[in-house]
């Protein structure tokens, strides 16, 4: 299986410490969050993936070289940002001819991944094209809010409206069939998945929720509360180069609580 884990956003809403460190890699408890994603695909079998980068290109890079990352984890760079449909097409060699995770890999997540992983493949609706993981969201009027019809298939998106029926938000992490993908190439003009591709899809999205956590950490008071949470997730304990140096970055006495 692939992923492609989205990582090139500018993070704005977290200056000034997006200003000196990218998104992708803020620290939860000492440890870059994107090093979390690695750790819960690679327990979930997932050995083939790329992270597009663009601000701050030269961090991500960076850390991706390490060794551990060798010969299964790749970058592809965007000199402009292209939006989440258009890095799909841009890279649409890696993306096509199997099903594929896409990933917003700025947002924390702790879950039973695998899980996940075995309701698309043996659980989800027959007629359902990707499986889309949700969440309950404490604001749901700041989220992308889902309707399901009983069989928990998408049939309604409300984005950030003013009291939308219910708090079950989209998780923007997704599993999806070559049909999608297919779609994406054969429309040029599209180029953001939440707003232009998945209304093309209403009524073949399945959907699966997670029970534990997912946060937003856009804002600096969302990665502060990050910093305590409980979750046992897979992370190289090796003492690298790159975690030395990482360690003495001021960004860590900034997202203390």
């Amino acid at each position: 299986m692939k992923a492609l884990l989205l990582a090139a956003g500018l993070g704005t809403r977290l200056k000034p410490l997006t200003n000196i460190w990218p998104k992708c890699l803020m620290p939860i408890q000492g440890k870059p969050l994107l090093e979390y994603w690695l750790g819960i695909l690679q327990k979930s079998g997932v050995n083939d993936i790329l992270v597009n980068t663009h601000h701050l290109s030269e961090q991500v890079e960076n850390f991706i070289q390490q060794s551990q990352f060798d010969n299964w984890v790749k970058s592809t760079y965007e000199i402009d940002l292209l939006g989440t449909a258009g890095t799909i097409r841009k890279n649409i060699e890696f993306c096509k001819d199997s099903a594929i995770l896409l990933i917003h890999a700025d947002n924390w997540v702790c879950c039973d991944f695998t899980d996940f992983l075995d309701y698309h493949y043996h659980k989800r609706p027959g007629n359902t094209v990707m499986t889309m993981m949700t969440f309950t969201c404490p604001n749901p009027s700041s989220c992308g809010i889902v309707e399901l019809d009983k069989k928990g298939v998408v049939i309604g998106f409300y984005e950030k409206v003013n009291n939308p029926p219910g708090k079950l938000a989209n998780a923007a992490v997704y599993l999806i069939e070559p049909e999608v993908i297919k779609w994406i190439s054969s429309h040029p003009g599209v180029n953001d998945f939440s707003t232009e591709v998945l209304p093309n899809f209403l009524g073949k999205i399945a959907t699966w929720k997670n029970q534990g956590i997912h946060k937003d950490i856009g804002t600096i008071e969302m990665l502060k509360e990050a910093q305590i949470d409980k979750c046992d997730q897979p992370i190289w304990s090796e003492d690298s180069l790159w975690q030395q140096e990482f360690l003495k970055n001021p960004v860590h006495k900034m997202v203390k609580r």
